[in-house]
């Protein structure tokens, strides 16, 4: 797990002075050393009475004495401390504490008075740098460049909320043997054609390069493969290949020609990239490019070769031991100088820290290549970078379709582009069955299915924990009655509503003060209360779902709120404005959430 130090101003909460009040009761009576981290508090379960509740079980063996006459005796000493504590049952090992409503009463109103809340209110002092997206040029985003992307702009998010210093920065693979055959098969079959003369997307365009090279090549080796080559030596021996490789070769050599189309070919490939990130709704502070980053990475090698850190074989290339470390020998330069994935990252991580020196750098990159991170670390402490440490993997499971795994070579790649379109279409289709955009122009519903088209990809994406594989069901996305955007965002609707409705009578938002809470009152209010230490959580963990689960939950529970308890039809003044305010305190802090997941919320719904 990435350890950030955090400097989160904060109030001090009920759980904060009973934890340190507990310490002194423990430390006074019985002659311990113990500290506030070791008393576990947490939120009574639902079947219980009371709030919040200590876990007295740990506590038994520093004071030796029996859980319930231990939790009997510290809830007196609670009562008597704090005025807030109003009640307490011991169950077993679980002194569960009754908390006054007029504490949480007070804390809607802290919340009105503060800005922002929820996020930072200063800055930590960490700049991080943070990796995601790391397309290739030679073929269009699809269905897992989705999740990448929606995961390191959501991360960078959170990390920003936690008052960090984020550079959110895309390292492009735009150079290498893959990229060399996309060139070769334009030059073979492109008829010197352009995206703007067959009127398609550049990297679309691009991309269908590489499927047809990967088909020819296909057919070239089941050719010598037949004369019993294995399939190692038919893919070496292919002319397809060797052609492939010489022009690596050209393009490292800078040959005018090779480098003229490589910049031409790109070129059609950014500009599609740029579409498919707009709509998307991610961007970058800073871009890399593999073509400059390899250049810094084998002078690098060069560096460690002859500081005896890596050692040159028989035929050329240059590799690391890194055996006694638990990894194996790994190659750093081919033996025709040629460099490998590993040289650029190399390359980029001292560029970036030399550029920046950054206190982090975060990459967020499938868990297929944790094997590759672990050697970029291993590799640069070798060579006694004292910062190498500093690298993190943000590490995440593979996404999948219902109908089974991609396959980019054979061209049945989900496309992001396709992928994002077919949201918003289905997003159009349920909305208006169910008269979401009834009395919305043509322009307002337009913008409103994209919004929940879009919404509902990305909170689908990230409510799942990024640890975790996941299949990415779309119909199941778009739907209005689940955990899933368009739940939240119609809840938020629903809140903008009761304000307008408030307005028209002359019913404006400000905070009055009621003297009791009704439980669905004090429900809501307790998940708003939870919602600070949720961010500040899930900027630890570099989890989007734990904001997700979060905005559903308070969402949920609005709802529950709202269907029990009049808000406009209150006949209490004080509790009518109390209700809107609260109201209206949920409606932004869902609005904040979701935003950090990138997803925006319509007014009307």
């Amino acid at each position: 797990m990435l350890t950030l130090n955090f400097k989160l101003p904060t109030m001090m909460k009920i759980e904060q002075r009973i934890s340190t009040s507990v310490v002194d009761y423990l430390r006074n009576n019985f002659q311990t050393d113990i500290q506030a981290n070791q008393i576990q508090i947490q939120k009574t379960l639902e079947n219980f009475d009371g709030d919040i509740t200590i876990v007295v079980f740990p506590l038994v063996k520093i004071t030796k004495t029996a859980p319930e006459e231990l939790g009997h005796n510290l809830g007196d000493y609670l009562k008597n401390t704090f005025s807030e504590v109003v009640g307490c049952n011991i169950v077993k090992g679980f002194l569960n504490l009754s908390i006054d409503d007029s504490y949480y009463i007070s804390f809607v109103q802290e919340v009105m008075n503060t800005k922002n809340f929820g996020f930072a209110e200063a800055p930590s002092g960490q700049k991080i740098m943070l990796e995601y997206s790391s397309p290739n040029t030679n073929k269009p985003l699809h269905l897992g460049h989705v999740r990448n992307n929606l995961l390191g702009y959501s991360i960078a998010e959170i990390l920003l909320a936690n008052g960090h210093n984020v550079i959110k920065t895309n390292l492009v693979n735009d150079r290498g043997i893959h990229i060399c055959k996309t060139m070769l098969a334009w030059k073979k079959w492109g008829n010197n054609d352009s995206p703007e003369y067959v009127d398609q997307k550049g990297d679309h365009y691009v991309g269908k390069f590489y499927v047809l090279f990967e088909q020819n090549l296909k057919r070239e080796m089941a050719e010598l493969m037949a004369t019993g080559l294995s399939e190692d030596e038919a893919r070496a021996q292919s002319n397809l290949m060797q052609q492939a490789q010489e022009l690596l070769r050209k393009w490292e050599d800078k040959d005018l020609e090779t480098i003229q189309l490589w910049r031409k070919m790109n070129n059609w490939v950014y500009a599609g990239f740029e579409e498919t990130y707009s709509r998307m709704g991610v961007s970058f502070d800073k871009i890399y490019h593999e073509s400059d980053t390899y250049i810094k990475g084998k002078t690098l090698v060069e560096q460690g070769l002859s500081k005896g850190v890596f050692k040159r074989k028989e035929n050329g290339s240059i590799w690391i031991d890194l055996t006694n470390e638990g990894l194996d020998e790994k190659l750093l330069l081919r033996a025709d100088g040629t460099s490998v994935y590993i040289t650029q990252d190399m390359g980029t991580a001292v560029w970036r820290h030399e550029e920046e020196k950054p206190d982090r750098m975060i990459y967020v990159v499938g868990n297929e290549q944790d094997y590759h991170f672990n050697v970029l670390k291993e590799v640069l402490k070798k060579m006694e970078y004292s910062w190498s440490d500093s690298i993190y993997h943000m590490s995440y499971g593979m996404v999948e379709l219902p109908e089974g795994k991609m396959k980019s070579r054979e061209g049945t790649v989900v496309d992001a582009d396709d992928l994002m379109e077919e949201m918003v279409q289905t997003a159009k289709q349920i909305t208006k069955e169910l008269g979401k955009s009834d009395g919305l122009d043509f322009n307002s519903a337009q913008k409103l299915y994209e919004i929940i088209g879009m919404g509902a990809l990305k909170y689908f994406m990230l409510k799942v924990d990024p640890k975790k594989n996941m299949m990415f069901n779309p119909e199941e996305s778009v739907d209005f009655n689940g955990n899933t955007a368009p739940f939240i965002q119609y809840t938020y609707a629903r809140i903008q509503s009761v304000i307008r409705k408030a307005s028209e009578v002359n019913l404006n938002i400000g905070y009055r003060k009621v003297e009791f809470l009704n439980p669905e009152e004090k429900a809501l209010i307790k998940v708003l209360y939870d919602y600070k230490d949720t961010v500040r959580l899930a900027g630890e963990l570099l989890s989007p779902a734990i904001i997700a689960n979060y905005s559903y939950d308070l969402a949920k529970q609005y709802n529950t709120f709202y269907h029990n308890c009049p808000i406009i039809k209150e006949d209490s003044e004080d509790r009518r404005m109390f209700r809107l305010s609260l109201s209206n305190e949920v409606a932004q802090v869902v609005k904040k959430s979701m935003r950090l997941l990138g997803v925006e919320m319509p007014n009307k719904m």
